[in-house]
């Protein structure tokens, strides 16, 4: 008689080449969003990971297959070899996705923007500041981010929009009116996810039932200490290695990315998932690796 299957076989993930990474290359960000998926904020740092250490994990992705990169944080422009760790991706042929709370775009980084391989991503949270404050904890963001949304469409770079729905009362939907007058095209709309500080305002302690069912199948992010997730938001499970100490195609072919997806619920239409458009500012849902059709 054949053993039943164990919950772990039931679900375990099949190998798929990593074709997108999420590079967060800091934890330090002007603003203090209630629902961080990590808990940064102006407290936070770079992390261990030097230019050198950046540099090589970009060449390693490159060398193994991987397409698309998405420079994550924190906010990535804070780090100071940004333009730098953009520049190599762009040379090593890779796409590149910004995510970027778009508080302050420095003025000579627009043209780099510019560049064919380029988009940006954003979260946007209400038309009034008092509402988006409420979410960032910083008042003036609203203007700043609004006006940097409308720049990006005036340059005519890609940009997609994550709203999520935080707080009872909160303007979602005129939120969404108001990016589509400003002629934002991509904009998806969903909850917080109770996963990093939002815990701290939920109560409730982050689960896989939080993931989107698709982590670290095509995929995986790297912290700033060198940590390798499934996910940016997984990173409340063990990671699967570190790239300070073990070659990036070692990590991701691993037993531990297989065992790892394995915990997460597979839902039926994980094929093309679509969990939080920021994931507490990361962008599951709106990566090639998450929605291919996208």
């Amino acid at each position: 008689m054949t053993a039943p299957a164990t919950p772990l076989a039931q679900h375990a993930a099949p190998r798929m080449r990593t074709t997108f990474l999420e590079l967060e290359i800091t934890g330090k960000c002007q603003l203090d969003c209630s629902h961080c998926y990590a808990h940064f904020g102006p407290a936070g740092d770079h992390g261990a990971m030097t230019i050198d250490d950046w540099r090589s994990v970009i060449g390693q992705a490159a060398d193994m297959g991987v397409l698309e990169v998405q420079f994550i944080g924190g906010e990535p422009t804070l780090h100071p070899d940004f333009p730098a760790l953009l520049d190599c991706a762009i040379d090593h042929g890779l796409k590149v996705q910004v995510f970027s709370n778009l508080v302050a775009v420095r003025e000579p980084l627009w043209e780099r923007l510019r560049c064919p391989a380029v988009s940006l991503a954003t979260s946007y949270y209400s038309d009034r500041a008092d509402q988006h404050a409420h979410v960032t904890g910083r008042r003036a963001a609203h203007a700043r981010t609004r006006a940097n949304i409308a720049r990006a469409v005036k340059l005519g770079i890609p940009l997609k929009v994550g709203i999520i729905d935080i707080f009872d009362g909160q303007r979602v939907e005129q939120a969404r009116r108001e990016l589509e007058a400003l002629g934002v095209r991509h904009i998806h709309i969903d909850r917080q996810r109770g996963v990093g500080r939002a815990t701290t305002v939920t109560g409730v302690g982050p689960t896989v039932d939080e993931l989107c069912g698709r982590c670290g199948i095509g995929r995986a992010a790297i912290g700033p200490q060198g940590e390798v997730w499934m996910c940016v938001l997984s990173r409340f499970l063990p990671p699967a290695g570190n790239v300070r100490t073990t070659p990036l195609r070692t990590i991701v072919e691993g037993e531990a990315m297989t065992t790892l997806p394995a915990q997460v619920p597979r839902r039926p239409d994980a094929t093309a998932c679509k969990p939080n458009s920021d994931g507490s500012d990361c962008s599951p849902a709106e990566t090639t690796a998450c929605n291919p059709a996208y």
